[in-house]
């Protein structure tokens, strides 16, 4: 038989919220408790009997708790195969009787890291017994239902209700499935924390939320996203994010959070910033990033790093794009951009603080630590006669940060605060710097006195050279190739300024 009545539960848990309606259900179908510690308390302040789990065991709590549940007579109960002759013999000799529910959660011990535990609090969350018991009770769910987490409460109340305490194998089994996705992810906590120091060589990620997308890059691609969304994005408008929209807003956000104490504002297409800059308002921050590519910015990505006012709104209102991103909105900019229904608008909660980066490669995984370097007056070093103005600093500055998040090959073309045309993705620099200058050229700027950076060194002094015959004062670059003096020497003989970082930006 498939179905099972349940007669029999042991419930040990940490979170007790919601808890109460799931015994009353089991009290209502005369179902015996067994438990442990508070929550056989919590049981019985319910008005319920419960047999401890010392009575079983013979054994009181002990070594502070760390030893409580596990014995034959908790695990026998749950792992004995009921329908083997041989197992219902030895459970008959040793007086073990059948646990057909275990509820069971975890010590908080992703909690007691996050909130800066000491080593002895965050080991003593470390769960021995909890875990076997989940584990022992998802291996044998042909017989028993295992309830691993609280966020399953909700799930196995409404099942219990319809089914009148009873369960399918397909129940049991899903539930199992669950359980094991609980165990895995817990160890890939502790895992994680122990490689802390160790540095173990191996690969171990675990999300558990998941949200399926509408479809993958393409419309014949599956896609689903793991993360708390969430946490991070409270969505105040318009349609589920995609895919694609993900991607561009993970680069929107790192993008603009490289400009803290800044009034900045970034207006991303295909992963690529098409317009940056910096200003007094939000409003001249997003007029001065528009005016760089008032064609891509169609459809685009926009992310502020400043609470978005009326006065920015009315403008951004008159272009039709995908997402907003902002920490904050007054609540009449908030209303006129919410004039779309289809227009995702975003607020932003924290700043993104991953620490790793990792994709699919091959036939395995590849993981870096993210960049988090940002080149600032102190990496800069001065490899030719003149030297760059304060105002050429500034602008050197800026146009590395953006060139940092923009796809190689890279040339960013800049003023103080203001991103004027990039080029991207090209196999070539030289290809990067002439696109860059065909597009600063075909929305009317003039590049006398403007600024270049690159993501890479030049290995021939071509770059420098067409730079110069297009009015560009100086030039910002990690140095570092064998022929870095040909493009000083360049420098010098016409009058430009060059400095070095030490640091290379590629972004593939």
């Amino acid at each position: 038989m498939t179905s099972k009545k349940i007669t029999r539960a042991l419930i040990s848990v940490f979170y007790k919220d919601n808890l109460e309606p799931i015994i009353h259900l089991l009290a209502k179908h005369n179902v015996e408790f067994v438990s442990t510690g508070g929550t056989q308390e919590f049981i019985e302040k319910l008005g319920y009997a419960v047999t401890p789990v010392e009575k079983l065991t013979t054994y009181p709590s002990i070594f502070g708790g760390r030893v409580k549940t596990l014995h034959p007579a908790v695990f026998g109960g749950i792992l004995f195969r009921r329908e083997d002759a041989g197992d219902l013999k030895q459970a008959a000799e040793f007086n073990i009787n059948p646990i057909d529910l275990v509820i069971v959660d975890l010590y908080p011990f992703e909690e007691t890291v996050a909130k800066g535990g000491s080593e002895e609090d965050i080991i003593e969350k470390i769960d021995i017994g909890g875990i076997s018991l989940i584990r022992a009770a998802a291996k044998n769910f042909k017989d028993v239902l295992i309830v691993s987490s609280r966020t399953q409460y909700a799930a196995v109340l409404e099942l219990l209700t319809r089914k009148n305490a009873a369960t399918e194998l397909s129940d049991r089994k899903l539930f199992a499935a669950m359980a094991f996705d609980t165990t895995s992810h817990y160890d890939t906590a502790i895992f994680s924390y122990f490689n802390r120091e160790a540095q173990i060589p191996s690969f171990k990620s675990s999300l558990q939320q998941g949200q399926v997308l509408r479809y993958g890059e393409n419309p014949h691609q599956k896609g689903v996203y793991f993360g708390n969304l969430e946490s991070l994005f409270s969505k105040l408008n318009g349609k589920e994010l995609s895919y694609n929209n993900l991607v561009d807003v993970d680069a929107a956000v790192n993008l603009v959070q490289e400009f803290e104490g800044e009034k900045a504002f970034v207006i991303i297409k295909h992963t690529n910033a098409c317009g940056v800059a910096i200003g007094q308002s939000v409003k001249e921050a997003y007029l001065k990033a528009f005016q760089a590519d008032t064609i891509s910015a169609f459809g685009g990505v926009l992310a502020c790093n400043a609470p978005v006012d009326v006065a920015a709104a009315e403008e951004i209102n008159k272009l039709f794009f995908e997402i907003l991103i902002a920490p904050d909105f007054e609540p009449a900019a908030l209303e006129l951009l919410k004039s779309k229904k289809n227009r995702i608008i975003l607020k932003q909660n924290h700043r993104l603080t991953n620490s790793k980066q990792f994709k699919s490669l091959l036939n395995g995984v590849i993981e870096q630590d993210v960049d988090f370097k940002t080149d600032s007056k102190q990496d800069l070093k001065v490899v030719t006669k003149v030297a760059p103005s304060a105002s050429e600093v500034n602008a050197l500055l800026f146009a590395s940060k953006v060139c940092k998040h923009t796809k190689s090959n890279t040339i960013i073309l800049a003023v103080d605060g203001q991103m004027l045309a990039s080029g991207v993705g090209q196999t070539s620099r030289v290809d990067a710097l002439k696109q860059a200058i065909e597009k600063a050229g075909a929305f009317g700027f003039k590049l006398e006195g403007a600024v270049m950076a690159s993501d890479a060194f030049f290995p021939f002094p071509d770059c420098v050279d067409i730079a110069h015959q297009n009015g560009i004062k100086a030039v910002i670059q990690p140095g570092g190739s064998i022929k870095d003096q040909d493009s000083i020497d360049f420098c010098d003989q016409h009058g430009m300024s060059m400095v070095f970082t030490g640091f290379r930006h590629f972004k593939h």
